[in-house]
């Protein structure tokens, strides 16, 4: 066609868009939308590999320790104090006479501090000899101490339970490197994960049957807490928040018990960032380890399974781990312990 030709209706035929044309666009315009928001806003979900399998009845307290780049757990029912370093593939056990709440490592060579039913005790790993450096509940027959880390100054702070895992009769305590024992909170039903924020100025802590993280501000001068809230609710349909480690970012990562998964959320927000699928039914802890604190190891439970579960999940109670791109934090050790009295504990009688 020459440019003469061109007529006003053949320009129209060419350029102008019919009402079709504009309705079959904008819908393909809108659809790219919802794609892209949906992408956006639906968290990643990654899946965890078994790292040491071992039938655990209820793995918990993962904490790794930097120095010697070992992974410290415990198996509370098992009643054992558990080692492993992911170096050897080895995980040596040292026997409590009671269940075992939680483990930390002290500033002291060869000593960790663990929490047993009615006190918060040193065990030296090398000779395992067990000695008592606080009593902790020790007259309350229907509680035991549960999990708990140190704060930014080495103080443990370590939560009990009541037996019923259903009466708010557990407490939160502060302990300190002589033994001096300190009431923080009361009225807990399981006392579960506590982490500290890479300011030391913020202190995330679970009361499992709440299926909240609440937040505290937290003091360094005074080792006090202060300005409670709610930072994060887990709906319940995706299982109970357990044990919990922070990453360098301050983003907090949950075990759900009954949840098969780890759990990021950001407490800023409350939302969801992603989970980690893992192949056990009951996910209770977890801490950032390896080298370059870019490795999440978990613990889990064979307790509280139906046989279809168990029979899916074969390995619950084992290790599992995954390889991250974010990084944890080095979690505080022990303040070297002060003992006033030696008090061992190889007699001692459970609850």
């Amino acid at each position: 066609m020459l440019y003469d030709e061109i007529t006003p209706s053949h320009i129209a035929q060419k350029h102008i868009i019919t009402p079709k044309k504009y309705m079959k666009k904008t819908a393909l315009f809108f659809l790219l939308i919802i794609l892209m928001s949906c992408k956006t806003n639906t968290p990643t979900e990654l899946t965890a590999e078994l790292e040491y399998e071992i039938p655990a009845k209820l793995g918990e307290g993962a904490f790794w320790d930097y120095n010697q780049e070992v992974l410290y757990w415990v198996d509370i029912i098992g009643q054992s104090l558990n080692i492993y370093s992911p170096k050897n593939k080895t995980n040596k056990e040292i026997k409590m006479p009671a269940p075992i709440g939680t483990v930390v490592p002290s500033e002291e060579k060869n000593k960790v501090i663990v929490a047993l039913h009615d006190g918060v005790y040193i065990v030296d790993v090398t000779t395992e000899k067990i000695t008592r450096l606080a009593a902790v509940e020790d007259t309350n027959t229907g509680t035991r101490l549960n999990d708990g880390k140190c704060d930014p100054n080495g103080n443990l702070w370590i939560g009990s339970m009541d037996y019923s895992q259903t009466n708010p009769g557990g407490n939160l305590y502060k302990v300190n490197a002589s033994g001096k024992t300190d009431k923080m909170l009361g009225n807990i039903t399981i006392s579960n994960g506590i982490v500290w924020s890479k300011d030391d100025k913020t202190m995330y802590y679970i009361d499992t049957p709440t299926a909240n993280i609440r937040a505290f501000d937290f003091d360094k001068t005074t080792n006090t807490i202060s300005n409670e809230r709610i930072v994060v609710t887990i709906p319940k349909e995706e299982g109970f928040p357990d044990g919990m480690a922070i990453d360098e970012n301050d983003m907090l990562w949950v075990g759900l018990w009954n949840g098969n998964s780890i759990a990021n959320y950001n407490p800023e927000t409350g939302k969801l960032i992603q989970k980690i699928k893992v192949p056990a039914h009951n996910v209770t802890s977890c801490a950032f380890g390896g080298k370059n604190l870019d490795v999440l190891y978990i613990t889990t439970a064979s307790l509280d399974m139906t046989d279809a579960e168990k029979e899916q999940y074969p390995s619950a109670g084992s290790l599992f781990k995954i390889k991250l791109d974010t990084k944890g934090v080095k979690s505080t050790f022990f303040k070297k312990p002060i003992l006033k009295t030696v008090e061992t504990t190889k007699e001692l009688t459970q609850h």
